[in-house]
């Protein structure tokens, strides 16, 4: 199942500072980015989620774009994981993996339900411009590509 070119399902989850985010409401100001993350014992994901971290503001700031981190987890499990990495995002707890599933989709692991690890841009339509779903855990698309990515009018100028 692919995403790209189709309408992104919305949702509303809540965040580690225990407010609610949805996606619709992130579009109203421009661009956003959806990542999948399987759960806060994945140092995979805290890898990916680092790359987005360093560029959010800038992103934020210059092209109206927000980053929003759906991961497999409970909020308590999420803030231990924001703080330990120093994260300057705020992550937004999928637990039962209702959000992850309606996106690359979830797996039974040893750590239960968890996500398909992914990353989604989606336009200020809500259009779905760019998915990239891991094949292995350490598959990822990095924050400074989607950066560029955005600027470049949705296009891969390293193709």
């Amino acid at each position: 199942m692919t995403l790209e070119g189709s309408d992104a399902p919305n949702f509303t989850l809540q965040s580690t500072t225990g407010d609610d985010v949805s996606l619709s409401e992130t579009l109203e100001s421009g661009p956003t980015v959806v990542l999948v993350n399987r759960g806060a014992w994945c140092s995979f994901c805290a890898e990916h989620l680092q790359t987005f971290s360093e560029v959010s503001y800038d992103l934020w700031f210059n092209d109206g774009v927000d980053i929003l981190p759906v991961v497999t987890d409970e909020v308590g499990a999420l803030t231990e994981m924001r703080d330990r990495f120093d994260l300057d995002i705020q992550l937004l707890a999928d637990s039962d993996g209702e959000v992850a599933d309606q996106y690359s989709g979830t797996e039974e692991t040893s750590h239960g339900v968890t996500g398909i690890a992914a990353t989604y841009v989606v336009d200020e339509d809500g259009v779905v411009q760019y998915e990239q779903t891991a094949d292995h855990p350490a598959d990822r698309t990095y924050g400074n590509w989607v950066r560029y990515f955005i600027r470049n009018d949705y296009e891969d100028i390293f193709a």
